[in-house]
């Protein structure tokens, strides 16, 4: 393989991540706990926080409540590595896991 047909495939490939990546950051990815949803972008920056409390939760049971605010952006966090992972991973096997 000459230099020049490496060089092409390595600016090809530049393309793609930064493309996948950049799809990634727009995509918004939503967590669910039992009475709390957040909407975060793929850059893990929290864009929206909805509490339901139609008649499951008193709005005094401030504890509960940051309890499920944690674990709806952890869940809406590991969706965002899940994405990374599936459109990102064929690229850090190919590096040993460089990227």
């Amino acid at each position: 393989m000459n230099f020049q047909n490496l060089m092409a495939q390595a600016q090809k490939m530049q393309k793609d991540i930064t493309k996948k990546k950049e799809e990634i950051d727009n995509k918004v990815f939503i967590g669910k706990s039992e009475w709390v949803s957040v909407e975060i972008n793929g850059k893990k920056e929290l864009i929206k926080i909805n509490i339901d409390f139609e008649g499951i939760i008193e709005k005094d049971d401030k504890e509960m409540l940051e309890d499920m605010i944690k674990i709806a952006i952890n869940d809406a966090n590991s969706k965002v590595d899940k994405e990374i992972e599936e459109k990102m991973g064929a690229y850090g096997s190919q590096f040993n896991g460089l990227f």
